[in-house]
């Protein structure tokens, strides 16, 4: 079992949509980790800018505390619990007091320096969770104050998880932008494979108009690349023809060249009479059967691989039962026919050679009635179609040990009936020349129910 769809269409939008499906992901990777680089960079630079900012705005005092007036110009400083947080604590000696923002409601311990390990220019960045328990990107530096060396730590701390939040926005938002963007981009592909891909639909249409028997040719206008195509296989229908004409052309000759000899043999042998004269004409009469089986054969053998024919079932089956009604008053024919009309895939002439042994036999042989009946059913392959025709009588049937006898050419099961016995036998040729079966069994009239299942053409 294979996982590759049969239909070139839908390998072609399936590989196209898989593309499509990768390079959106691509891109929506390319263009998520771009946005984050940039976002991270701006939110660090932003945390720097503040923290420089703070650093000149504290100085110390005459008595050693730490004073100044900070400003830096972001509202978020003073929401308390936001996230955005500053502190300047003192950390050598000879320092003394602490300030921090108003957002910030209670300290937040530092690190040690095994823990995020300073720079060269004594500034480290780490993250820690805040207050109301959001992650915060810190900025942190030491900084010495004046000239007695007095050293003071600074912090800066921004809400990281706004940024994460912004970022997850951004990516959903692209995710949804770019998921519309595919779908449209799948459609519009797909529409565009099928209209592309629309002239091959209308040669299989032709080309099935040619194998049903309603036209001779891929007639139409076809695109430059499917052109050449349809020019081929035109001469190829052609060729086909003239190799069939040829051979009925061949095959009618055969006939006619042989049918002079085989009447004079015959003639001959009557005349000479006697053992050897009747051997003479029994020979004769035997080529003479095989040379009408042997060229039927190779009619129909020439036509089925050639353009279908096609043959309606409704009328040569009234005509026939028309017939042998007038040839068989006694005997009641009753026709059952669908309503819709089936088409059999071959000649008249075959067609109405196959009933008509089948209808003669029922009728030499059923008492009082006989029922000729059709009907469409399934064939073996996916969408091939075929009909049953079916014929019973209520004579005495065949026994199911003597069916195969009955089929075999000149077997006659009961010599008393006038006949030849090669009716069936004709029949289950034809029958199988077409690719058909042919079924003998008994009619539920009690007689015997001759069943033919052939194609039917659409």
């Amino acid at each position: 079992m294979t996982l590759v769809p049969r239909s070139l269409a839908l390998r072609i939008i399936a590989l196209s949509t898989i593309w499509a499906i990768i390079t959106l992901i691509i891109i929506t990777l390319i263009i998520s980790t771009v946005y984050r680089q940039a976002s991270e960079r701006g939110f660090n630079s932003l945390l720097s800018a503040h923290l420089f900012n703070l650093i000149s705005s504290v100085g110390v005092s005459d008595n050693g505390a730490l004073t100044g007036s900070v400003d830096l110009g972001d509202l978020r400083f003073s929401e308390p619990d936001s996230g955005w947080y500053w502190s300047v604590e003192p950390v050598s000696g000879g320092l003394t007091g602490q300030l921090r923002s108003l957002s910030m409601t209670e300290a937040l311990p530092s690190p040690t320096a095994a823990e995020a390990p300073f720079d060269f220019e004594f500034q480290r960045s780490y993250r820690m969770d805040g207050i109301a328990g959001e992650e915060l990107q810190v900025f942190e530096s030491e900084f010495v104050l004046d000239a007695q060396n007095r050293v003071a730590r600074f912090r800066v701390m921004g809400n990281r998880t706004e940024l994460e939040n912004e970022i997850g926005a951004f990516q959903g938002r692209l995710f949804t932008y770019l998921s519309i963007f595919g779908v449209g981009m799948v459609a519009i592909n797909a529409i565009a494979i099928m209209l592309g891909l629309r002239p091959l639909g209308r040669v299989r249409e032709a080309l099935s108009k040619v194998r049903e028997g309603t036209a001779k040719r891929l007639d139409g206008t076809f695109p430059a690349e499917i052109e050449p195509l349809a020019n081929e296989t035109n001469a190829l229908i052609e060729n086909n023809k003239r190799i069939v004409e040829r051979s009925r052309t061949q095959v009618g000759n055969l006939a006619h060249s042989l049918k002079t000899p085989l009447a004079v043999l015959l003639n001959e042998a009557r005349i000479i009479g006697g053992d050897k004269g009747r051997l003479i004409e029994t020979q004769a009469s035997a080529m003479q059967q095989q040379l009408e089986h042997y060229l039927q054969r190779a009619r129909i053998a020439a036509q089925r691989d050639s353009v279908v024919y096609r043959t309606p079932l409704s009328p040569s089956l009234k005509r026939m039962v028309r017939v042998m009604e007038k040839l068989n008053p006694n005997t009641k024919v009753t026709l059952d026919l669908p309503a819709e009309e089936i088409l059999f895939a071959g000649e008249r002439e075959d067609f109405e050679e196959i009933v008509g042994n089948l209808l003669e036999n029922a009728m030499k042989w059923g008492r009082s009635g006989v029922l000729v009946s059709a009907r469409a059913i399934e064939g073996p392959d996916p969408g091939s179609g075929m009909f049953e025709l079916a014929i019973e009588d209520d004579g005495p049937g065949i026994p199911a040990d003597k069916a195969r006898d009955a089929l075999q050419r000149g077997k006659r099961l009961d010599e008393t009936k006038p006949g030849t016995g090669l009716g069936l036998a004709i029949v289950s040729d034809l029958v199988n020349e077409y690719g058909g079966k042919l079924g003998l069994e008994r009619s539920t009239l009690g007689g015997l129910k001759a069943t033919v299942q052939l194609s039917t053409a659409h």
